[in-house]
């Protein structure tokens, strides 16, 4: 006869009332959120910590979530963001030199709930079909489930249109930035010397994009989010980078969006990435929309339109600018190769220029390092 099979104890319910059953490890209890899948075949623990994904559940269409444990190293905040986790299988005993702990004890540490055992493939394409669903995700070891009242908590959510969450991602105050890139066999290395003075506005900031600019050669001031154009311009920057980070980026805009105009009046050099990116297009008069399901993964191609070139990139948004709308003297340079959408832009006669993919992940794995060092070269060329 074969094995009985396990009492479930974790279920995800979908607002249209369909219910997966798995089995649940990290934290117990509830939470509500929009479910997105992601196709990146390592890096869970930055995507759990990922800011960018405040007020979401994320599907791994990768089977292996877990087998390398976590370790301090690897989060890109500090502290898990994502709601929670849907995976394939359940986690295994990490097997690797780096790993501190297994996901499921970090996870249970921090407030956040994983379910395995799902048929994520059927999942990621109702994704796909139908739109990032609005979700409850309940863990209890007991397995005792009240679905109805479940559906009805998904129902209820009010979905990251026309919501600000920069806000509840941010730093409370400033703060400055050393570190640089890991390599090896030192690990992480603190720049010192003179360099060119950064401000990084965090709308959710990963620490990796932070240690990129350092290691481009820059002293970096962090912001918070809420900071005005005066807060900006008091530190003498010689540029101004936008950071990524979730929600929707014409909520985060009522604030963020007539502070970039103050600083856009400076013709100070400006870098953005991801919200960065949708914050700059709608200071200069674009729009943006919400997309269907979204892009996350680290396997998204993106063509730079003024080369030629493609880059392997990883991206986590869910909102686009609108390219139709980008008035003139703003110029497309990035497009998506899977639908066309839009992944970066510059102005045609000043160093201000975003894009809306993740050049610091390096999945390609240097691809897109260079636009560091274009910023950089745009703030050498000023000095």
């Amino acid at each position: 006869m074969p094995a009985a099979q396990p009492r479930p104890t974790a279920c995800l319910t979908l607002a249209d009332g369909t219910v997966f059953y798995g089995q649940g490890f990290g934290a117990t209890g509830e939470t509500v959120a929009e479910l997105c899948f992601n196709t990146a075949m390592t890096g869970y623990q930055e995507i759990m910590t990922d800011p960018s994904y405040a007020g979401q559940v994320v599907t791994f269409t990768f089977p292996h979530v877990g087998n390398v444990g976590v370790n301090p190293e690897d989060d890109e905040t500090a502290e898990p963001v994502a709601a929670g986790m849907v995976v394939k299988w359940d986690p295994t005993e990490p097997s690797n030199w780096r790993a501190a702990e297994p996901l499921w004890d970090w996870l249970a540490k921090r407030g956040r709930i994983g379910i395995g055992g799902l048929d994520t493939r059927r999942l990621t394409r109702a994704i796909r079909q139908q739109g990032a669903p609005h979700v409850a995700l309940a863990h209890d070891p007991e397995g005792k489930f009240d679905v109805e009242r479940l559906v009805a908590k998904a129902r209820g959510f009010c979905g990251l249109e026309g919501l600000d969450l920069a806000r509840e991602v941010t730093c409370a105050q400033s703060y400055r930035w050393d570190e640089m890139r890991w390599a090896w066999p030192e690990g992480y290395t603190r720049r010192d010397g003179a360099g060119r003075r950064v401000v990084a506005i965090d709308y959710g900031a990963k620490r990796n994009i932070l240690r990129c600019l350092a290691s481009a050669g820059c002293e970096v001031t962090v912001l918070p989010a809420t900071a005005t154009a005066e807060d900006v311009l008091a530190l003498n920057p010689e540029g101004v980078f936008l950071s990524n980070g979730p929600g929707d980026p014409a909520a985060t805009g009522a604030y963020a969006v007539p502070m970039i105009r103050e600083v856009l009046a400076r013709d100070l050099p400006v870098f953005g990435i991801c919200l960065g990116h949708q914050m700059l297009a709608l200071a200069l008069g674009a729009t943006t929309i919400k997309m269907n399901h979204g892009h996350h993964g680290a396997n998204h191609p993106v063509k730079d339109l003024e080369t030629g070139k493609v880059e392997i990139t990883s991206m986590n948004h869910g909102f686009t600018v609108d390219s139709q709308t980008l008035p003139e003297g703003v110029v497309e340079t990035h497009v998506s190769l899977f639908d066309g959408s839009n992944c970066g832009i510059r102005l045609a006669d000043r160093p201000v220029f975003s894009v809306q993919y993740h050049p610091e992940a390096s999945p390609g794995p240097q691809d897109s390092y260079y636009l560091f060092e274009r910023f950089a070269a745009a703030m050498n060329a000023r000095a």
